[in-house]
């Protein structure tokens, strides 16, 4: 007993979809860690914070949009390892970003 045949074209949109929406929350994070930093006045600290969410948010834009145009080949390849480890350092970097932002 065999299901029905898998769409292969379903599982690069969801991806896609979830890249999409995964930046979007990235650069709300990145906006928001930037109004706090900058609330207080400008100053060395909240500059260099700025820098750095900025500089991060730039990093894992740039690794989504990789990953998906590379969706949306005729034959979607795997998100190569280097790729993925730059993701989730710039996901903890803006994680580390906002924590040095609060104290």
């Amino acid at each position: 007993m065999t299901g029905p045949e898998r769409d292969p074209g379903l599982q690069p949109e969801r991806t896609r979809l979830a890249w999409r929406r995964t930046t979007l929350a990235c650069t709300v994070v990145a906006v928001l860690g930037v109004r706090q930093a900058l609330t207080g006045g400008v100053t060395g600290a909240a500059v260099l914070a700025v820098a750095a969410s900025l500089l991060a948010w730039l990093g894992f834009l740039a690794v989504a949009h990789h990953r998906v145009t590379g969706l949306g080949a005729a034959e979607p390849v795997p998100l190569p390892p280097r790729h993925a480890l730059a993701a989730v350092v710039c996901t903890l970097a803006l994680a580390v970003c906002a924590a040095a932002m609060l104290f």
